[in-house]
């Protein structure tokens, strides 16, 4: 593998951890804003004029943003997408045509040499 091939990999493989990362740090922010959040409504009682529920509406809210990016970052845009596959395609396809080519020639040799 040549060096432009391990910086791409590398490169790929840095930017999902990345993203994977902030996942990983958005679950928490909402977990802990979750708790909070009932925190300051159910056991302090503090009620903002917003309406009976607002936590619930704002966890909902938050809950879906997560969803979303959860879905993002595991479903749609997955660890290997299709362009990164049909590159690696790609390059297995020329280096087996080089090794037939190779082959081929090998075998061309050896049976000049026969004759």
């Amino acid at each position: 593998m040549d060096n432009n091939q391990q910086h791409e990999l590398y490169e790929y493989a840095r930017r999902r951890i990345k993203q994977k990362k902030r996942l990983y740090f958005h679950f928490i922010l909402f977990f802990v804003g979750s708790i909070f959040f009932v925190i300051i409504h159910r056991l302090l009682k503090i009620d903002l004029s917003i309406g009976s529920d607002w936590d619930i509406w704002a966890i909902t809210i938050w809950a879906f943003f997560f969803i979303l990016h959860f879905i993002r970052v595991f479903i749609t845009d997955s660890f290997m997408n299709k362009n990164w596959e049909r590159a690696q395609i790609d390059k297995l396809v020329a280096k087996q045509e080089r090794k037939l080519d190779q082959l081929q020639s090998k075998v061309g040799n050896s049976q000049n040499e026969n004759l």
